[in-house]
């Protein structure tokens, strides 16, 4: 199953379950010569013999019907090879004599899906050179793709497919990806935190000093299983000082005279391997 992650799902059935996969080579855009959105083409495919994987409207919103890995029964010949490929068709919103050009948003969402499709499938990025050659398509490119002949997705259209969409799918597929940035670490004050744990106790209740950096020490407390996950709220009071003294004494850390735990109360070393040990840094 294949289903595009920009796209809301509105799954037809019988067809999805019933109909037979595919391997998809080919991406084939049609206009509907109608201004339908999304959901307006899923009541009409309800009632259809005919359906095609994506519905995409004017604003660049999508619906998917079918996952890209079952047939869609648009396109005719391009989902009845003997191979078992096929390809994935999407209708687009128009005016009613499909004499319109594509909204900014329906190029820049058809350029996405068409990455996805060479990404997810393997489509190559090249324009099909016969009806069943891999690659990118309009509806009348190839007669073998329409039964009764067609001008879809008509002249304005295609124009934008050689010119703008199909340069723009290839431009961004192939652009690296960069690397995701390493995640920042918090920093939370010394200071601030031995200023939160004198006065956060003597607050109303939830009543904090300083929250966020509160927060991120509590949550470390929590993931070091010394604190209820009740008590993570960014107030450091009478709840939070018994899990500090246990984390004192992993550090080593006792109280002032022999069998006494430990106070409690962080000092640089203790904050500091807290947060070396759960992914926050301090500062004074």
């Amino acid at each position: 199953m294949a289903w595009y992650k920009g796209a809301v799902r509105l799954e037809l059935q019988p067809e999805s379950s019933q109909q037979q996969t595919i391997r998809p080579t080919q991406l084939i855009v049609h206009s509907i010569v109608a201004p339908w959105d999304e959901h307006r083409l899923y009541a009409y495919w309800k009632n259809s013999t005919l359906e095609s994987h994506f519905g995409l409207d004017f604003d660049g919103s999508l619906g998917q019907y079918l996952s890209t890995a079952t047939r869609a029964d648009a396109n005719a010949a391009a989902n009845l090879r003997a191979d078992g490929t096929g390809a994935i068709s999407v209708e687009t919103a128009s005016n009613t004599k499909a004499s319109d050009a594509w909204t900014d948003e329906q190029v820049a969402e058809l350029i996405d899906l068409g990455v996805w499709a060479h990404q997810e499938h393997g489509v190559p990025l090249r324009i099909c050179k016969t009806a069943s050659d891999p690659g990118f398509g309009y509806h009348s490119l190839h007669s073998a793709w329409s039964t009764s002949g067609t001008a879809c997705p008509g002249q304005a259209r295609i124009a934008q497919f050689r010119a703008v969409v199909f340069p723009g799918i290839v431009a961004k597929a192939k652009k690296p990806v960069p690397a995701p940035a390493a995640p920042s670490r918090p920093v939370v004050s010394l200071a601030h935190i031995k200023a939160a744990q004198r006065r956060d106790p003597g607050l109303p209740q939830g009543g904090t000093t300083y929250k966020a950096e509160g927060l991120v020490v509590e949550q470390a407390l929590y993931k070091a299983g010394l604190l209820a996950k009740r008590w993570v709220d960014g107030s450091l009071g009478s709840k939070t000082r018994p899990a500090v003294s246990e984390w004192q004494e992993r550090c080593g850390f006792r109280g002032r005279q022999l069998g006494q735990p430990a106070d409690g109360y962080f000092g640089k070393t203790s904050l500091t391997l807290l947060g070396r040990a759960y992914g926050f840094n301090v500062k004074d």
